[in-house]
């Protein structure tokens, strides 16, 4: 948008200042070389209704709305009947070159300028000596170079508000990418929770009710105590639901140590599985971040409930290891096996192997997985301390 004669700008103010001063500077010249006889009265009077239609017009722009054209005919009317009158109000044509610039359109705003440079090429010609080839060049050279350079300016400011319009719209579409990002995110999260902690927890609820509706004729004590962890069980899955919705950590974590965490969830699948699950640590056990620890936790549940629903192994063992720069945890089971460059076949069937994948990279640790058909299988992650990172 070109900005209009009301506005409060630096172009503004100097091309409202040059044309009083330029007419100012007229009419003192008139004045000095006619005296106050003749033609003087008309010339002030021209020259007074010039200045004043020229700041009623600029002061009531917004006012003036579809009445601008008529207010700048105006304008051009009196100041061609000054110069008629007395050539030396030609250079007023300066100030009025940029009011024509600003207001009409490129067709229209080329003839007016011609006309205002041929108006003042005649005036002076009309109180030269003689013929000066400056008289017919200079006024062209002027016009010339106003023009263009409003041009050009005007130009730079379309393509100014066409960048800064395309940088907006590239701010909302990367506003609304990171908003899509930040729910790609969140879901991949929550799917991540769901099958690392409600699937392991579902898992030991169906193998403990099974268990108990094995025994409920033969061993009832059994079969209610299979019941009760089947509840406690129930209650710890829905507290995991619950914070991982929120996005906290395991309320496993919270009183005890991985360690100890580990060592109950081996106890638990022991329990409801029909296979032994061993835990041991190896090396010194030191503190250790609460997103390192709920990353190995979730590790450890995601790979158990695989190794007891679909591995068919005879027993398991899960191995903390301790590094100076790192912590590993290994799974190991006996069973079933698969071959790794297909895990659609794995016990970590779906997307579980790229789930924890994922999870152990957001810590920039790493995964191997080794297995072979019957020959069981074995996954470590290993996840840096953060000295190490």
């Amino acid at each position: 948008m070109k900005p209009h004669l009301g506005e409060t700008t630096g172009l503004n103010a100097a091309m409202h200042a040059g044309f009083f001063l330029l007419l100012a500077a007229s009419v003192a010249r008139f004045v000095a070389g006619h005296g106050l006889s003749g033609a003087t009265p008309l010339i002030l009077v021209l020259t007074g209704a010039l200045a004043l239609v020229y700041v009623a017009g600029v002061l009531s722009w917004e006012a003036l709305d579809r009445w601008r054209p008529v207010w700048l005919t105006a304008v051009i009317a009196v100041w061609l009947a000054l110069v008629v009158a007395a050539p030396s109000f030609a250079w007023c044509a300066v100030p009025l070159f940029f009011v024509c610039l600003q207001m009409l359109r490129p067709r229209m705003m080329i003839a007016v300028v011609v006309l205002l440079t041929v108006a003042t090429i005649l005036a002076q010609l009309r109180i030269a000596d003689g013929f000066d080839p400056s008289i017919v060049l200079a006024p062209i050279a002027v016009a010339l170079m106003a023009t263009m350079t409003f041009l050009q300016l005007d130009r730079d400011r379309h393509e100014l508000g066409q960048t800064v319009g395309e940088l907006l719209r590239t701010r909302i579409d990367l506003a609304e990418s990171q908003r899509v990002a930040g729910m790609v995110e969140e879901r991949e999260r929550l799917a991540r929770e769901i099958h690392d902690v409600l699937a392991q927890g579902l898992s030991s609820l169906r193998m403990l009710l099974q268990a108990a509706q094995r025994s409920w004729d033969t061993d009832p004590e059994l079969a209610r105590a299979h019941v009760s962890r089947a509840v406690d069980a129930a209650g710890d899955n829905l507290d995991e639901a619950r914070r991982f919705v929120k996005g906290l950590g395991s309320p496993r974590l919270e009183s005890t140590g991985l360690g100890e965490t580990l060592s109950a969830l081996a106890e638990q699948v022991t329990f409801a599985a029909t296979h032994p699950v061993r835990f041991e640590t190896s090396g010194d056990p030191y503190p250790l971040e609460p997103e390192v620890e709920a990353c190995l936790l979730r590790v450890a549940q995601s790979a158990l409930a695989n190794v007891s629903e679909h591995a068919r192994a005879t027993k398991a063992a899960v191995t903390l290891t301790y590094l100076a720069d790192k912590v590993v945890l290994d799974i190991r089971d006996d069973g079933v096996g698969f071959a790794p460059a297909s895990t659609r076949a794995s016990g970590l069937r779906g997307n579980g192997l790229r789930m924890i994948g994922e999870r152990v990279a957001e810590l920039g640790g790493e995964m191997v997985v080794e297995s072979a058909p019957g020959e069981g299988t074995a996954l470590a992650v290993a996840v840096p301390t953060r000295e190490a990172r």
